[in-house]
């Protein structure tokens, strides 16, 4: 990856003057704001895989922090992405043949956990390209020439990937714009040029704003409707008393602190559940970085303890279940004793595996309100819960996937 100066950018015309930046990341300035959805679904309520409602010819813009206002000719037909979020968001809009990269492959083994349960066609994530090679390579993005970037570039500039402004203007010039939000993961700092504009948004923000780009709007409205009636299914059936929960990666020797109730879209499945964080309880902890020891998680004595990212191809969670059973200490841990330590969800989640998380967390945390967590089997798919139990229709987040809205 080149760090230079130079943006390789010429005064003629680029081979993607179709697409055109209304400020924002050019420069280092920023534009936020909201972009109003146009819906021009057919009649018949109906759309085939891929079909979306720009009329060819017609233009339009949307606009989101810190990329600003992006104007397209035409809806993205490629799309480099790094992220589980906008890889779930594209499937979840009929786009995923779009997608031309994953930041690792594995982040798609974890979707298709998810997708194993709907009637849906999942890209085939092992083909992809992998965007992370010890950093992110220009290189490789001029090689996917994606109609559209589903990535911060800010991120790109942070100390993770180590780009300049004009790397980033030169992939802007040369082959497509960027689009996405980072940040708004843990609500996190981001790189000093951007602090103070920068803008945060919830998961199904952000999520909208993917589907204005791909002109989605009435699949986009589908998905979101299954998601406020999930929603409100659960605050109805809360129950008054709540219990404390660690939500910790163990190595099977300490515990890693992450905080439940965070604000940021990585805590949407765990944080509308309102359940003690034991850790933000203690105080004096940090995220992320923060380490526990058994006395020390015994001092605090959870309910429940849940796995983060628990589900991926490469925790095994019977290892690090029997450890804790055969410990001295860990032994004598309430959530050990009763059976209340499980496999949790993703932060990098998007709208199909939120409403899976959401049903997931829903019954660990409160079998008697939601029914009994059926168990997680490492290497398997989503559990099956007989059709009564399920919080969400499946067959109604296909068909809307599938176009049939």
């Amino acid at each position: 990856m080149s760090n230079n100066d130079e943006t390789g950018t010429t005064e003629a015309p680029t081979r993607r003057e179709y697409v055109t930046y209304g400020g924002a990341v050019v420069g280092g300035g920023l534009l936020a704001g909201c972009f109003g959805r146009q819906n021009d679904a057919p009649s018949n309520g109906e759309l085939t895989r891929g079909q979306t409602e720009t009329p060819d010819g017609e233009s339009y813009s949307v606009t989101m922090s810190p990329v600003g206002e992006v104007s397209f000719e035409s809806v993205p037909e490629s799309a480099m992405v790094y992220s589980q979020l906008y890889a779930d968001a594209a499937v979840a809009l009929g786009h995923g043949d779009a997608v031309n990269s994953l930041g690792f492959s594995w982040y798609g083994d974890i979707l298709d956990f998810y997708l194993d349960s709907l009637d849906v066609v999942s890209p085939d994530w092992e083909s992809l390209p992998q965007i992370y090679n010890d950093g992110l390579d220009k290189e490789i993005l001029y090689e996917l020439d994606s109609d559209v970037h589903f990535m911060d570039p800010t991120w790109a500039q942070s100390s993770s990937f180590g780009w300049s402004q004009a790397d980033v203007d030169e992939i802007i010039e040369n082959v497509g714009p960027w689009f996405g939000n980072y940040y708004s993961r843990l609500n996190g700092s981001p790189p000093d040029a951007y602090a103070g504009s920068y803008e945060y948004y919830e998961l199904w923000e952000i999520v909208e704003k993917v589907a204005q780009v791909l002109r989605e709007g009435a699949r986009y409205d589908a998905l979101a409707a299954v998601h406020a009636d999930l929603m409100s299914e659960i605050a109805s059936k809360l129950p008054g008393e709540r219990p404390s929960v660690a939500l910790t990666m163990h190595n099977e020797e300490e515990f890693r602190v992450y905080f439940l109730n965070d604000p940021g879209y990585a805590r949407s499945f765990t944080r509308p559940f309102g359940a003690t964080d034991v850790f933000a309880e203690a105080g004096g902890l940090e995220e992320n970085s923060g380490w526990l020891d058994f006395e020390g998680m015994l001092d605090l004595d959870p309910d429940v303890i849940l796995q983060f990212w628990g589900i991926t191809p490469d925790t095994n969670m019977a290892k690090m279940q029997a450890a804790l059973e055969s410990h001295p200490v860990g032994q004598e841990l309430t959530a050990v004793r009763n059976d209340r330590v499980y496999a949790s969800g993703v932060g990098g989640q998007g709208p199909i595996m939120n409403l899976f998380q959401l049903e997931m967390t829903a019954k660990q945390l409160f079998p008697d309100a939601f029914g009994e967590w059926p168990g997680y089997v490492d290497g398997e798919p989503y559990p099956d819960i007989p059709e009564g139990e399920q919080l969400f229709d499946r067959q109604r987040v296909a068909d809307i996937i599938n176009g049939d809205i």
